[in-house]
This record gives structure tokens, sequence and C-alpha cells, in this order.
């Protein structure tokens, strides 16, 4: 029963330090709501014309295959440190199968050609 009452404590902690902190920056920060400021501004420039703007999908191609792959890392990097110690050669299996996935996938993007960055 402890573990749990450990598991609550530290939950209602957080829930009490995030409280605390939105309600020390609802009294201490300044509030002086103008049009000027209200606007809406987006890296230095002025809004002007439609909000709508064309833009290439490589670019986000390449942030979803930065994802799978920094995931990818993120899974391999505990379990090469535990492979040292006690994971048998069922684990190795399984590691080759999830890496064997994610290079089909990658020979996928690259036979289609989405890794051309022109």
């Amino acid at each position: 029963m402890t573990d749990y009452l450990v598991a609550l404590a530290v939950t209602m902690t957080g829930i009490l330090l995030v409280v605390a902190a939105a309600g020390a920056r609802r009294v201490l920060a300044p509030h002086d709501p103008q049009p000027r400021k209200l606007t809406t501004y987006e890296s230095g420039v002025d809004p002007v014309g439609s909000g709508w703007a064309q833009g290439a999908v490589r670019y986000f191609i390449y942030a979803l295959l930065y994802v799978v792959f920094a995931v990818d890392v993120v899974y391999l990097f505990p379990w090469a440190l535990v492979l040292r110690t006690e994971i048998g050669a069922a684990s190795l299996v399984e590691m080759g199968i999830f890496l064997g996935v994610l290079l089909i996938g990658l020979g996928h993007v690259w036979r289609r050609g989405l890794l051309r960055w022109v």
C-alpha cells in the first residue's frame, strides 16, 4: 500500500506545483492588452494577405523520416546496453526483425525518390 501512497504523493505534488506556477504567473505577470499586442505576429513579419500558402511536402517527409529514425535510436540504445548483460538470442532476433522492417521502409522511401533534395 505504501507504493500507491508514494505514487499519489508524487502526483499530488506535481499537480500542486503546476497550479502554484500558473497562479504565480497570473499574479506576477503584467496584463495590458492593446490592439497592437493582440495582432498576429510571426518571425518578425507583419501578416499580409491571406493565411494560405503552398508549401513543399518534401520537408514534411524529411521531418517524418527523422522522427522514425530518432524513435529507432531511442529503442536501440537501451537494448544495446542490456544486451551486454543478460538478454539472449531471442532478443537479438527480435531486434533484427525490428531493424529489418525499418530497412524495408527506408528502401521503399529511397526507391520512390523521396530522399533526393531537389
